[in-house]
């Protein structure tokens, strides 16, 4: 059976939306260089990338929406199905997930009553476990409509969405201010950001990151042992090599087993080389 037809946008919608797009079409010397944004734009209008919105994008850059669909469901960034208005997503990447990203994972399907990529009753909030975000210094990180809320635990994850569905104030550990998924949408899009100071927001490394760094500047850092032992005498002997007087010098440069002589056919007459066989001669 063939399938029927995308819905049109009211009238309203589709002069606003055309407007905007217009707008983001010029920015570019070929049109379909747009379709990223553009796919935002009508996220932003729906919260997901619906067929409706495929097709206004192909009509507007001369696209088919096979060429259109290809794009929106390769990237993760496009939701295919309607979802909350905020989307918590929860790093189960190597890092997070050793420093607890798992656990705090595993407790917000239980806290929430719903699966992975799925949403709430309410529509408040769809979870969601993500790949690395590159912010494995404040391991285990969840991030709320792509703001980071860092160091995490099960505890604090379970407030953090509590608050969001009470509809208090929640703050991003650094960053900009938190906006709704439509509104993030937008932005990505290519539209000014309208947040309180969100054109002022930094964030940065953190420490465990800008350890090489000063270093590279002649910094000292203190040395963190892991697992302190007690320290060997000064005139320890090791009982392996009690007659070796190299053994107990200290600071004696060390020579890796690579850098002595090896058993060759040159250097160990007892093992020639063998002779190559007729099959590597040929």
């Amino acid at each position: 059976m063939p399938e029927l037809p995308a819905p049109e946008y009211p009238a309203e919608v589709r002069a606003r939306l055309e407007a905007d797009a217009r707008e983001v079409i010029a920015r570019y010397p070929g049109s379909r260089s747009a379709l990223l944004p553009l796919l935002h734009l009508v996220q932003s209008e729906e919260g997901y990338v619906s067929r409706t919105g495929m097709r206004f994008c192909a009509d507007l850059l001369g696209l088919t929406t096979a060429e259109v669909t290809a794009v929106a469901t390769f990237y993760t960034m496009y939701r295919r199905k309607a979802s909350g208005d905020y989307q918590v997503g929860v790093c189960t990447n190597t890092l997070c997930a050793v420093m607890g990203g798992d656990a705090i994972f595993d407790e917000l399907k239980q806290h929430l009553g719903v699966g992975n990529g799925e949403t709430t009753e309410d529509g408040a909030v769809t979870l969601e476990h993500i790949e690395c975000n590159a912010a494995c210094d404040f391991a285990p990180v969840v991030m709320v409509n792509w703001e980071f809320f860092d160091n995490q635990t099960p505890e604090s994850a379970r407030a953090l969405v509590d608050d969001l569905r009470a509809g208090r104030p929640v703050e991003p550990t650094r960053g900009a201010p938190l906006c709704t998924y439509k509104e993030t949408a937008r932005i990505l899009a290519g539209f000014p950001d309208q947040r309180p100071g969100a054109v002022a927001a930094t964030g940065g490394a953190g420490p465990a990151s800008l350890v090489g760094l000063r270093l590279a500047k002649g910094e000292t850092a203190p040395a963190r042992v892991v697992h302190p032992r007690p320290a060997a005498p000064d005139d320890a002997v090791p009982p392996s090599q009690p007659d070796d007087p190299a053994k107990t010098t200290p600071n004696r440069e060390h020579l890796s087993s690579h850098e002595g002589s090896q058993p060759t056919s040159a250097s160990d007459p007892s093992n020639p080389a063998a002779s190559p066989t007729a099959e590597e001669g040929e």
